[in-house]
């Protein structure tokens, strides 16, 4: 573990009735970081959130937060604050009144919560809604309300916990970017759990990837896109994910168990020059680009990235072909090896 780590987990484990939550989940998160914890439905991302936050009690391992051991201290006890998805708001309260309402109940003075009320709403773009109600706002002003609320108890460590997955896809990408420059100015730390690697991959320093209660990989971003550490982070990073060939297929490379390819690196041969002959399946147009969809029997989701629109007919014959350091090699239990040398002709 680093001794200067912030927040640090050493072998957590949580179990329900004998059933796996986590296992094994050792992390260390340097202070000023956003790290973001990414993974399918049910892989334990959430379980590792609420274990940080004293909601759940680890059955093994230690949580450490700013030097203090707080693997059994409630959640009041870890001077932490949360985000939900839901924006858990009170209907009947104000904007002004939500924001300030941890600080009534921890009895700050009137004049400390109206300063930190004015910065918290200057920060989060809400000064001027101070006096309506939560059914009055949208919903992105709704999540606001509720980064503004984390803002003013002025913690230093901050949960996330899928806070955007309510809101629809253009206020995602603009609340999205209000929350990492709010975490770079403010200067805290945000654990921020998600299914969306979209959201991990802009936002984060660090990314977790998780599968079925046990960490897959822990990087920066561009770390589990260009050196996936097995074949579950390369198909589950990336849009589109990179594709797989079995080794066989490719002359000179027959080995390897599995090969990956991202789409950027592929392009097309002419008739007769290429490495693989494919068929066309779909073509999917995306203003700049158009992915172009590729069935070949030895390989899984191949995609060629072309420029502008292409419309090439379902079921056409294209060659493609790509560079020997493009590729990424994959054992027979799927994990990453080293690059292969490729066997003479």
């Amino acid at each position: 573990m680093m001794e200067d780590a912030f927040v640090q987990l050493d072998g957590v484990a949580k179990r329900w009735n004998g059933q796996l939550g986590v296992e094994d989940i050792s992390l260390s998160i340097p202070r000023g970081s956003f790290v973001a914890l990414l993974g399918p439905s049910g892989c334990g991302k959430s379980t590792t959130l609420r274990l940080l936050s004293g909601l759940e009690l680890a059955d093994e391992g230690r949580i450490i937060i700013d030097g203090k051991d707080v693997t059994t201290a409630a959640p009041s006890e870890r001077n932490l604050s949360m985000v939900f998805q839901s924006y858990a708001l009170f209907p009947h309260l104000s904007v002004a009144e939500n924001v300030i309402f941890g600080l009534k109940v921890r009895k700050v003075a009137a004049a400390e919560r109206r300063e930190k009320l004015r910065r918290a709403l200057e920060i989060t773009g809400l000064l001027g809604y101070e006096a309506r109600k939560p059914g009055e706002l949208s919903g992105g002003q709704r999540q606001r309300v509720a980064l503004a609320r984390a803002i003013v108890a002025n913690q230093p460590l901050c949960l996330m916990d899928e806070p955007l997955s309510n809101l629809d896809a253009k206020l995602r990408a603009s609340v999205r970017k209000d929350i990492k420059k709010l975490q770079v100015d403010l200067g805290i730390t945000v654990i921020y759990v998600t299914h969306d690697q979209t959201e991990a991959m802009s936002m984060a320093d660090i990314v977790v990837l998780m599968k079925d209660g046990r960490i897959q990989q822990v990087g920066a971003p561009e770390s589990l896109y260009y050196r996936s550490a097995n074949t579950f982070v390369a198909e589950f990073v990336g849009s589109p994910p990179m594709a797989l060939v079995e080794g066989s297929a490719l002359p000179g490379f027959e080995g390897a168990a599995k090969i990956g390819l991202r789409a950027e690196s592929l392009r097309l041969a002419k008739a007769g020059q290429g490495r693989l002959k494919c068929l066309v399946s779909e073509c999917e147009f995306l203003g700049s680009e158009t992915f172009v969809g590729l069935t070949h029997p030895a390989a899984k989701g191949l995609t060629i990235s072309m420029p502008g629109l292409q419309t090439i007919p379902t079921g056409e014959e294209l060659e493609i072909d790509f560079a020997d350091e493009d590729l990424h090699f994959f054992d027979a239990d799927g994990n990453r090896t080293n690059h292969l040398k490729r066997v003479s002709a």
